[in-house]
């Protein structure tokens, strides 16, 4: 019985691992941490896939756990960074920045990310689920907020977007 159980499991996350990629990729920038956080938010699926209620879809329980493990991992991250100050070691992020040809990047692109960066747990989150192109219902479901305060922020974050945009486009 249990090698049915993992081996669902394995099944699921295998068809759902972009959405663990997405996250991962969103709230961690150094490849270690990429990695402990992968590593926490399929331990946590696991240890909550006997819960999983089936009303939803697979996609909408994995974020729901990934995210919540995201945004704890960040808040972690945060406080960790607080009390340490590494603030002389220049970033791995912005060396590579410097030496790419700047055909292969687009400065759009670059610039929504370092726009979802800087977003608070919350907006990065539904602006992940945004750009997955998820119905205000599923990003409400996921996120555990009123459908109507999903798209009160989105439009909120819209509005800023569109501003940065044309602030760097002058």
């Amino acid at each position: 019985m249990e090698t049915n159980r993992k081996n669902k499991f394995i099944s699921t996350i295998n068809s759902h691992k972009k959405i663990i990629y997405k996250i991962v990729n969103s709230y961690c920038q150094d490849i270690e941490d990429r990695k402990d956080l992968e590593q926490e938010i399929i331990i946590q699926l696991w240890n909550a896939f006997d819960k999983y209620n089936p009303e939803y879809k697979y996609s909408t329980w994995m974020y729901r756990i990934a995210l919540n493990v995201a945004i704890s991992f960040y808040r972690k991250e945060k406080k960790w960074l607080a009390n340490n100050d590494f603030s002389s070691v220049e970033s791995i992020y912005s060396v590579v920045d410097e030496n790419e040809d700047e055909t292969e990047l687009d400065n759009n692109i670059k610039l929504l990310q370092q726009f979802i960066n800087d977003l608070d747990e919350l907006n990065k989150a539904l602006m992940l689920l945004y750009l997955e192109e998820k119905s205000y219902v599923e990003i409400a479901e996921i996120l555990g907020i009123s459908k109507t305060n999903v798209a009160t922020k989105i439009s909120r974050l819209k509005l800023k977007l569109k501003k940065e945009f044309q602030k760097n486009n002058r």
